[in-house]
């Protein structure tokens, strides 16, 4: 093993509104989950495509600011994948993502890196690479291959605004699930995925088409881990909160991290229960801040 977790997954530039013009804000739940997870001291390969753009250094500059490593970016003159934040006078907030002949979504067998030859101790995988093709069955087949070498904890961290067909989407994130180790989610992504369905069944059959684990974010009620039809849950922490960004994507480093420390099959009893409480606070401190910005080791 390289002692290296590899994130695959958009580093992309959110375009909010800011008086009459756009502040433009490096975002994208993979890198966010890259920049946790440096932060906790692990070594972390970041695997996407970034463009040689004013926004792509812009989103390589913050990468590397944290720590991450980007050995295995495929750097290219292909524009950067934006996300136009429009906000409703109520604050709601809509988007409208530019994904087509970028270089976020620039993906082919030709660079990725070899999982046989470098031997990644895991891989995180998740959100819009994972559904939008052809990115994601190229991604597939690249991460069956890995599987063979590490295990996988897959986020989908769905995006209805991006792709609307839910049973397409749902077909995506289900092939995923199948070949993951451990998987990620918020309880909003499986009620959109499955409308009206009963949670606790859902991740069960979740469980039974291959992870040893599936881990559930329940916002400000708290987050819970089910494995061989049992679950654990803790509660959240009460903090003010500045905004919920980047929460989820501190969830997943804390599971990649305990996976890390104690392997999946040590993950039970005392010691979910454990690294649910540690991500429940390490969500908590993220959420206290504006931004995605996940707290290091010393500050949990």
């Amino acid at each position: 093993m390289s002692n290296q977790v590899w994130v695959c997954g958009e580093v992309l530039i959110d375009l909010i509104p800011d008086g009459t013009e756009h502040k433009a804000v490096v975002g994208g739940g993979p890198a966010n989950t890259a920049k946790a997870l440096s932060k906790l001291g692990i070594a972390t390969q970041f695997i996407d495509g970034i463009s040689n753009d004013i926004y792509g250094q812009m989103a390589a500059d913050e990468l590397l600011a944290d720590d991450v490593l980007l050995d295995y970016v495929k750097y290219s003159d292909k524009p950067t994948c934006l996300a136009i934040v429009s906000l409703s006078k109520a604050g709601g907030a809509t988007y409208e993502f530019v994904i087509d002949d970028t270089a976020t979504f620039d993906f082919n067998r030709d660079w990725l890196p070899d999982a046989a030859q470098l031997k990644p101790s895991l891989l995180h995988i998740g959100t819009l690479v994972t559904a939008i093709e052809p990115a994601a069955s190229v991604l597939f087949e690249w991460a069956k291959k890995v599987a063979k070498v590490a295990p996988i904890v897959f986020d989908p961290n769905i995006r209805p605004a991006v792709m609307s067909d839910r049973t397409s989407y749902v077909k995506q994130v289900e092939r995923w699930v199948g070949i993951s180790s451990a998987v990620k989610v918020s309880d909003d992504d499986i009620y959109w995925l499955y409308p009206g369905a009963d949670l606790d069944k859902v991740v069960n059959d979740w469980l039974e088409l291959g992870p040893e684990l599936v881990v559930v974010t329940f916002g400000d009620k708290g987050l819970a881990g089910y494995r061989d039809k049992t679950k654990v849950s803790v509660d959240a922490k009460k903090v003010v909160v500045a905004d919920t960004v980047g929460a989820g994507d501190t969830v997943g480093a804390i599971l990649v991290e305990a996976i890390i420390a104690d392997g999946l099959d040590k993950l039970t009893g005392e010691r979910l229960t454990s690294m649910l409480d540690r991500a429940a606070r390490a969500a908590a401190i993220t959420v206290s801040r504006t931004g995605a910005k996940p707290p290091g080791r010393d500050e949990i």
